[in-house]
């Protein structure tokens, strides 16, 4: 049975979290994650997309490329390999792939883009049971979405969304705090599924999120970076 749109607001932003059901993994092996990260670029798109044949068009286009201009690189960004002809529901400001959850900063475009969305992107579903041999869900019944209503809450979704990579170095830091402070740095500034390198002047999968507004609101990379080191528990500009 569909689900009803939620009354989610064109031009306004939200945290949405996804969980596993029951806080089982939905993200095993590296792969899952490329095909996480593949299916939030991909399913962004209020037009029919057929997975395998996006993977050919990528393929063939990227045969083109390389007989045209052999000196291209192509490696600065996996996701897009040609002009963007996607018509988007939302604007995918940041993200945090977790094993057993996912974290997203959005705004939504157009009317019902959000729910949309996450309602497209139940086909990694189909992907995960196919390759696991299983059945039944794999994300909880509803997502969570909290409306972000000012700067100040959208630094903090943004540091929170980021830092949720911590625990996996640092488990129960929120309470004990953490004991290697430059290891766990290191560790968000290269954790590969999220948002924060591109953030911060890396390039992980840049094409997947809309940073602009984001980095004014942050005041630069170097105030992403601030915003995110004293949260970890810095206690001086790094």
């Amino acid at each position: 049975m569909p689900r009803e749109p939620r009354d989610f607001q064109n031009g306004e932003i939200y945290h949405i979290i996804q969980r596993g059901i029951e806080d089982k993994p939905i993200f095993l092996d590296e792969n899952d994650y490329f095909r996480g990260i593949f299916s939030l670029y991909e399913f962004n798109n209020s037009n029919p997309v057929i997975i395998a044949q996006r993977r050919k068009e990528r393929t063939r286009f990227k045969k083109i490329v390389r007989g045209s201009s052999p000196n291209r690189s192509l490696g600065d960004d996996p996701l897009i390999v040609e002009p963007d002809k996607r018509d988007r529901f939302v604007e995918i400001l940041a993200f945090c792939l977790m094993p057993n959850h996912i974290h997203l900063l959005l705004k939504q475009l157009n009317d019902d883009g959000i729910s949309e969305f996450m309602r497209k992107m139940g086909a990694y579903v189909t992907y995960f049971n196919l390759k696991y041999k299983r059945k039944g869900h794999l994300f909880q019944d509803k997502f969570k979405g909290v409306h972000i209503e000012d700067d100040e809450q959208l630094k903090t979704a943004f540091v929170y969304v980021h830092t949720n990579a911590v625990s996996l170095v640092e488990p129960g830091w929120k309470d004990k705090g953490i004991k290697n402070l430059e290891k766990t740095r290191k560790f968000i500034e290269n954790y590969k599924w999220s948002s924060y390198a591109d953030y911060i002047g890396g390039k992980n999968f840049p094409s997947l999120t809309s940073r602009d507004f984001l980095l004014e609101v942050m005041e630069g990379a170097d105030g992403c970076r601030n915003f995110v080191n004293s949260w970890l528990g810095y206690k001086a500009e790094f």
